[in-house]
């Protein structure tokens, strides 16, 4: 007996082991994909993890449905990281499997009823009519699918009647599997062989006399080959001859033509390779040098350099040793918005060899990526991706750059595996025999403080490139302006004359505000009601160029209200502003101007960010409005100007690190001003102008912040001198959620004490009619990592053993920051 051990894309905790026959042993690696049944009626899509001869004591091995791979997908060093990143943050293999692995590996298997034999319905005594029913939709079909069954007979439970139809032996049950990559064809057309000689080539001309848009084909075929030595795609040629597919088709039937495929990639770069990279300035290259030599002694380096020091082309140069090399490098970033403007930039360097993978391209181009990193292609040896791409399968892994390390994006929250990309990556390299080269200008301050303490190595750029002078911070006392009626709207006026100074100079603008949509709420004059969500504890969010009513947790809309909801007075008002208004504003103040809007509303489709990005580079917009996509290392050249509409409301979050956050981002959008030889300049509104951040943010203090954050984290037992574990319980019920919480509290203080803080209600404490409660886990440096985990899985495995806690969904967050 041969057997084999599968992981499944479901959260299970155990490897499922399965029969085969002695070939399938002889054949099947570890890291191939295997089609095998699981319950009563799916098919699921597993890897094989072990091939082995030991029997299953506890079930009876079921076989396997069929192998779907030639060879593995996965590699084996990639099996042992997954291994590691589902200890680590508490996930199950299987949900790592689905993070992992493209969607159109995880085939779909669809159930369906083949009709049995010749007998008819009258062969057998069936007064069901809709048994009935199903045997006669089958007229001139061989098969048919459960949902089409459900439809037929408009209802959902449908297998007592096909049991039936399965006893009588009338239908048989099976399975479907779709293989969902498909890898793209392009039609080509060439001269058929019997045409090939000038004497047939003439015959043919002469005949199309009478067919003089055929006979046009042909001779635009004769001109495109002559100029090019590239094959003529079909679609190319219709194009040139403004022909169409009827015509073309013709000639294919008079055997003129002959049609053929090619299999391309989606994603290919044309144009001139292999620019010389830029040579550095002085600081730059002593910068390298150093981190060079770093690589000596530690396998990580924090490169700490203030914005528009030309952290990018430090990274260029390192990039272009270790592609020499031969090795593979990974380019991570936060935000899917910076790998537009990145991508062009390192084409121009790197050409074919640069391979780009995030969730806004389609499947097929992610499958594409996968395939060429896992055969080592030339065309996948530096892969820029976000958080996903430390996924794929590496093999020959030499450096792994995080650019904008401190950016929370890198932090997964939902689904699971809940995983911080850049401490991932961190081990990925270390698996790999790889080294790491983390960059930021305000690094979160457990990675400086990895760096001061000597576990990273630390190499700074306190310039900016080309000696430019970091922009000119000011705050402005929006309190002290209101009561002065200084204000325009959301505009000071000082903020007013700043941005008419810089567009009279034929310069550009951005102007910041952490908030989509029109107004977070929208408020009755007369009783003061604000509308809600039904399914959040939220108010809506107004967006005005819908006229809906929007909650940005569980996407519930109405359209704009003419009147309160509760007194039916129609004096409504809008309180707070997000980007869409400060559109609005700007477009009222300076009608002849473009104004461009960069926020999640604007940039849904997959080149949605690049339209915007593209035109503001090209002068097509004078001033841009966005939320924090906009902070992310974007460099745009013809910038002078920055304003931070209202800086408060950053500051004031419910989370430890709302003050370092703010500072993070603040300093970033500042980075965004000045970036030629103009210096730039940041204006900061405000109505809490001598906030301790916000004075270190206007002398771009990061050391200040550093210090005064870090000893409060010390005294309040916060990262770097403690790591966390969130644990969320989840339920509709609010009185169970509460017993429930109190429960897990209760036990989890039992074995840590004073460790655990909470239950306690978030912020947002309902969420798509769930109520949600935290208990944080401070876990000290000195104490044992593991054994915590063990004593919380442990207290899990109880709490779900209770009847009336099983619905309760608990989810587990390790470095839940």
């Amino acid at each position: 007996m041969f057997f084999v051990d599968v992981i499944l894309p479901i959260p299970v905790e155990q490897a499922f082991t399965y029969r085969i026959s002695e070939a399938e042993y002889s054949f099947i690696k570890p890291g191939m994909r295997l089609a095998v049944p699981f319950g009563k009626s799916k098919v699921y899509t597993s890897l094989a993890i072990r091939v082995h001869r030991e029997e299953p004591r506890i079930y009876e091995a079921k076989e396997i449905e069929q192998i779907l791979d030639e060879t593995p997908v996965v590699g084996l060093s990639q099996l042992s990281y997954w291994k590691w990143m589902a200890n680590y943050y508490m996930a199950t293999l299987g949900e790592v499997m689905r993070a992992a692995l493209p969607g159109a590996f995880l085939l779909e298997s669809e159930t369906i009823l083949k009709r049995t034999g010749n007998q008819t319905s009258e062969d057998f005594d069936l007064e069901d009519e809709e048994a009935l029913a199903i045997l006669e939709a089958f007229e001139g079909k061989s098969i048919l699918r459960i949902s089409e069954v459900m439809q037929l007979l408009d209802r959902k439970k449908v297998l007592p009647i096909i049991n039936k139809l399965i006893d009588k032996n009338l239908v048989a049950l099976d399975q479907e599997i779709y293989e969902a990559y498909k890898p793209k064809l392009v039609k080509y057309v060439r001269l058929a062989e019997a045409y090939k000689s000038e004497e047939k080539m003439h015959e043919a001309l002469d005949d199309l006399d009478r067919a003089p848009k055929q006979r046009e084909v042909l001779l635009t075929f004769f001109s495109l080959q002559a100029g090019s030595k590239k094959p003529v795609k079909t679609k190319e040629l219709q194009d040139r001859a403004q022909a169409s597919t009827a015509q073309l088709k013709a000639l294919i039937d008079k055997g003129i033509f002959e049609l053929y495929e090619i299999r391309q990639d989606r994603i290919s770069y044309k144009g001139a390779e292999d620019t010389e990279v830029k040579s550095l300035n002085e600081a730059q290259a002593g910068a390298l040098e150093a981190i060079q030599e770093s690589f000596n002694h530690h396998d990580v380096c924090l490169l700490h350099g203030v914005t528009a020091s030309g952290k990018t082309e430090v990274y260029v140069n390192l990039i272009k040793r270790y592609l020499d090399q031969g090795k593979q490098v990974l380019y991570l970033l936060p935000e899917i918005a910076l790998t537009t403007q990145l991508v062009s930039r390192l084409q121009e360097y790197f050409g074919n060899k640069l391979s780009v993978y995030h969730s806004k391209y389609t499947v097929h181009e992610r499958v594409e990526v996968w395939n060429n990193v896992l055969n080592q292609a030339d065309k996948a040896q530096l892969i820029l991706g976000a958080r996903s791409a430390l996924f794929l399968p590496f093999s020959n892994l030499g450096l792994v750059v995080v650019d904008e390390e401190h950016e929370n994006s890198y932090k997964q929250y939902d689904p699971a595996p809940r995983y911080q990309a850049r401490d991932a990556a961190i081990v990925l390299a270390h698996q790999q025999g790889a080294k790491v080269l983390l960059g930021s200008a305000t690094p979160s301050l457990e990675t400086y403080y990895n760096a001061t303490t000597g576990k990273y190595a630390l190499v700074e750029l306190k310039k900016r490139y080309g000696n430019i002078l970091m922009p000119e911070n000011t705050i402005v006392d929006i309190q002290d302006r209101h009561r002065k009626k200084k204000m325009n709207g959301h505009f000071s006026e000082d903020l007013l004359g700043a941005i008419n100074d810089a567009l009279a100079e034929g310069e550009q603008v951005i102007l910041f505000q952490n908030r989509r949509g029109y107004s977070p709420v929208l408020e009755c004059k007369t009783c003061g009601h604000a509308p809600q969500c039904p399914n959040c504890d939220v108010s809506l969010t107004y967006h005005r160029h819908r006229e809906q009513l929007r909650c940005h947790y569980c996407g519930y809309h109405i359209a704009m209200l003419q009147k309160c909801m509760a007194c039916g007075s129609a004096e409504l008002d809008t309180k707070g502003f997000g980007t869409e208004q400060v559109e609005a504003e700007l477009k009222e103040l300076f009608p002849d101007l473009n104004i461009g809007r960069m926020d999640s509303d604007t940039t849904r489709g997959k080149f949605g960010f690049e339209k915007i990005i593209t035109a503001f580079e090209q002068g097509e917009i004078d001033i841009l409005v966005g939320t924090q996509m906009l902070t992310k290392g974007l460099d745009f050249r013809n910038v002078t100007l920055v304003g931070i509409l209202n800086a408060d409301n950053m500051l004031n979050i419910p989370d430890f690190r709302a003050h370092e956050r703010s500072f993070q981002l603040i300093q970033q959008v500042s980075g965004r001003a000045g970036r030629t030889q103009k210096r730039g300049k940041v204006l900061i509104q405000s109505y809490n102008p001598h906030h301790q951040i916000l004075q270190q943010v206007s002398v771009n203090d990061y050391e200040g912040m550093y210090h005064e954050q870090l000893e409060e984290r010390h005294i309040y037992k916060y990262p770097p001198f403690c790591r966390l574990i969130k644990i969320t319980l989840k339920h509709r019920d609010f009185q169970k959620i509460e017993e429930a919480s109190a429960w897990m509290g209760q036990a989890l203080k039992n074995v840590f004490n004073d460790q655990i803080l909470g239950p306690e209600p978030p912020p947002i404490s309902r969420i798509r009619n769930e109520y949600h409660r935290n208990i944080l886990v401070k876990i000290p440096r000195k104490q044992s990592l593991e054994k915590t985990k063990k004593a919380i899985l442990k207290v899990r495995t109880t709490f779900s053993s209770i009847a009336q806690f099983r619905s309760i969904k608990i989810v587990l967050n390790v470095d839940n920051y």
